[in-house]
């Protein structure tokens, strides 16, 4: 995934003034934490970010930030939204350098469903995993995860062992083989997939949480 420049100010107050203060200027309030360096309380501008926002897998989107002409190589951890507008009202971003690994959830992309035949069949490709979380180095960060359906029949299960995943990337759940999606057929049946959806809200679970930032509560 290519990495973007995105230009930010450094903010010389916090708290939940400071962070509304921006707001009201078109601005989205943010802090770059983590590498055990100081938090650095910013702000950039809420109509580029609107637009970057929309770039799936924006969690691991690897960004440059800008910040009164200092660089700063971050990964968005934590988004905020108003739970009316929807709008972001608080960033958090994690500094990385080209040796850090980090776990991001990454998108599963699936093709060839006019190949599968058990589709063709009138089954059904029924999705247990739609991201899959994985470790991976900062800087190589995939895209997506690709699923090729073809040859694929009714009954046929896609676990994490048949995904071909990128160069030093391990899926983060390493105790068993798990289900990404079945083909089942149109009346169900499928117990083994019905056991891994119920489980998978189980296992995911924010990674960066012990790294939390003051800079939550601004936007309270």
């Amino acid at each position: 995934m290519d990495t973007i420049n995105v230009n930010a100010n450094l903010r010389d107050k916090v708290g939940k003034g400071s962070a509304r203060f921006a707001r009201k200027n078109g601005l989205v309030p943010g802090v770059i934490y983590g590498n055990k360096e100081k938090a650095l309380p910013i702000s950039l501008s809420a109509k580029e970010w609107e637009i970057l926002i929309q770039k799936p897998g924006i969690y691991g989107q690897l960004i440059n930030l800008l910040v009164n002409n200092e660089k700063y190589f971050v990964l968005p951890r934590d988004i905020q939204f108003h739970p009316v507008s929807e709008k972001t009202i608080h960033i958090d971003f994690l500094r990385v350098t080209d040796k850090s690994t980090v776990n991001v959830g990454i998108v599963v992309e699936f093709i060839n469903e006019e190949k599968c035949p058990g589709l063709k069949l009138g089954g059904v490709l029924n999705v247990v995993r739609s991201q899959v979380e994985l470790l991976c180095p900062a800087t190589a960060i995939p895209e997506k995860l690709v699923v090729d359906l073809e040859g694929l029949n009714v009954g046929d299960t896609i676990h994490i062992s048949s995904i071909s995943l990128p160069e030093n990337c391990t899926p983060t759940i390493t105790d068993r083989d798990f289900t990404v999606a079945t083909i089942a057929s149109p009346r169900g049946g499928m117990d083994e997939a019905d056991e891994e959806e119920e489980t998978v809200s189980e296992e995911e679970s924010a990674d960066d949480k012990d790294e939390k930032s003051e800079e939550n509560k601004e936007s309270e």
